[in-house]
């Protein structure tokens, strides 16, 4: 059976950002609590981002960070899709060239 994910509350969060931000080294930090650096980073990071909002939620993406990663995915395969039809019109018009048709500009 695998491991159980560790779930950190908020104070302890900002407990650790606190260490972080009086000078503490990250890699004392990380040995201290056995949290992961990378992890630190994450933290320290959202909490830049927005000090008052940040770990709120127990570990799930605000409704508008949920917004904002569909929007990205939605601009993502539309842009892959844009690209496709950019390669078939291409290919189509090679294919008419090369069968001495004229090219038609839209």
């Amino acid at each position: 059976m695998g491991k159980k994910r560790r779930q950190f509350s908020r104070e302890f969060k900002l407990q650790v950002i606190r260490e972080i931000e009086s000078g503490v080294p990250a890699a004392q930090i990380s040995r201290q609590h056995q949290i992961g650096e990378s992890l630190l980073h994450k933290w320290k990071k959202q909490y830049r981002r927005d000090p008052q909002n940040a770990f709120n939620g127990a570990g799930k993406p605000s409704s508008q960070d949920a917004k904002i990663a569909d929007l990205e995915r939605t601009i993502g395969q539309l842009y892959l899709e844009n690209a496709f039809l950019k390669k078939t019109v291409d290919h189509f018009e090679m294919l008419l060239q090369r069968n001495g048709k004229p090219k038609e500009h839209v």
